[in-house]
């Protein structure tokens, strides 16, 4: 059996949940068994990101025994002489490493958690961000939707819708923007705004679920600080990605000032970059598998977190096959802890039967591979036309910590 074609598509969510787009993967052996995987986060259009996706196919895959999966990713590691943590390179890698894997257990006739070490947890932990009830199509509250990042009654009324559909933890971020800048200090308005909403979420669901807060890297070392001590007397789970993720020695210092357990990772890549994460202090780990560099080195750093007293709760903000496969590796993994969750009508969609939930909590799958298969039709039918947004997007406005400059006088 090996590897021989590949398939690539760009297909674009209507509600924007999940990002702009979602790079999608079939690969085929020359045997006829097909495997699905999914990249995440490809920082150039769509049809530039399948581009690199087939020809790292072509150049390093292609005609390889589908178990070689430690040569194949030291090639595509290496790829161009770099042999170092690239973050392109190895969410194209991600993709297709993922489609192998399924292409292993439909060949094998198990789930892939079974070629990880086999099922340790009987069901997994799900949680989900704080979603309005009413979308428009890029994705943003809809016309008369109440605003859950900035109103700290709405976050507290939605948290409680999905505490009611079964789910035990729910995360939002309502600190602000993520500017290109980097690092800065949060104004008044925004410490307050982030301490409300949490204070009014944890008034409402009470000792029902945890709360996660999550940040994307908007802060200063003093200004994480500064937030994680208005924030510790709410208790949330974690505070996640507080600092820059190039500022890895910053996130550690705001883990060291707090109580609270600080969380990232879905900016990062392969063992290496994680490793740095939990030298600092961080105690949560969270990859996001369709980056971090497929479905064998998340379960590395897995492993590795493993050696730090550390837990990983994988990051999903991309479709259903990422999703997936990252559950597959949660199954595997006793330092599980919990796993991202998105379901949306297209997210359903595109698989010709759905991701499973049993009231918040995802049951392990029974199928061979993935347990998954895609509705080509759907895909195609939500094409991706070239030159749009990327995955996701920075803020391109300078900010700075005036308090009367409010996130909507910014966007």
């Amino acid at each position: 059996m090996l590897l021989k074609d590949i398939k690539t598509w760009v297909t674009v969510p209507p509600s924007g949940i999940g990002g702009s787009f979602w790079v999608i993967v079939k690969v085929t052996t020359d045997n006829g068994i097909e495997g699905i995987g999914e990249c995440y986060g490809i920082p150039v259009s769509g049809d530039i990101a399948c581009a690199m996706v087939e020809d790292t196919f072509e150049r390093y895959i292609a005609g390889e025994d589908p178990h070689h999966i430690e040569t194949m990713f030291r090639r595509v590691y290496s790829a161009g002489f770099t042999q170092r943590p690239d973050i392109s390179m190895m969410a194209v890698f991600s993709g297709i490493e993922i489609a192998i894997w399924d292409i292993l257990g439909k060949a094998h006739d198990v789930p892939v958690y079974q070629l990880l070490g086999g099922q340790f947890h009987d069901r997994l932990r799900t949680y989900t961000y704080l979603y309005p009830e009413a979308l428009s199509a890029d994705g943003s509250p809809g016309e008369g939707a109440p605003d859950v990042y900035h109103d700290g009654d709405a976050a507290a009324a939605r948290a409680l819708d999905y505490v009611d559909m079964g789910f035990t933890a729910v995360k939002q971020d309502p600190a602000g923007p993520y500017s290109f800048q980097g690092g800065r200090e949060l104004s008044l308005t925004e410490l307050n705004r982030c301490e409300d909403n949490l204070r009014k979420i944890r008034e409402a669901v009470g000792e029902r679920a945890d709360i996660l807060f999550g940040t994307h890297g908007q802060m200063t070392t003093s200004s994480a600080i500064r937030l994680a001590r208005r924030l510790e007397p709410y208790d949330p789970l974690w505070f996640e990605e507080p600092c820059p993720p190039d500022q890895m020695e910053a996130i550690g210092k705001v883990a060291a000032a707090t109580s609270i357990p600080v969380a990232t990772g879905e900016r990062l890549t392969t063992r290496v970059e994680f490793h740095q994460a939990l030298k600092v202090g961080v105690s949560i780990l969270q990859p996001d598998i369709g980056r971090s560099g497929g479905i064998w080195e998340t379960k590395k750093i897995a492993v590795l977190a493993e050696l730090f007293n550390a837990q990983i709760a994988p990051h999903i903000y991309c479709g259903p096959i990422a999703h997936a496969a990252a559950a597959h590796v949660a199954f595997s993994c006793p330092n599980f802890l919990i796993l991202e969750t998105i379901q949306t009508e297209f997210h359903d969609a595109i698989l010709q039967r759905p991701l499973d939930w049993e009231a918040g909590y995802m049951p392990p799958p029974g199928e061979p591979g993935l347990g998954i298969t895609l509705n080509e039709a759907v895909i195609e039918s939500h094409p991706y036309i070239g030159g749009g947004r990327l995955h996701l997007e920075m803020c391109q406005t300078v900010l700075d910590s005036n308090n009367s400059k409010t996130i909507t006088e910014i966007e």
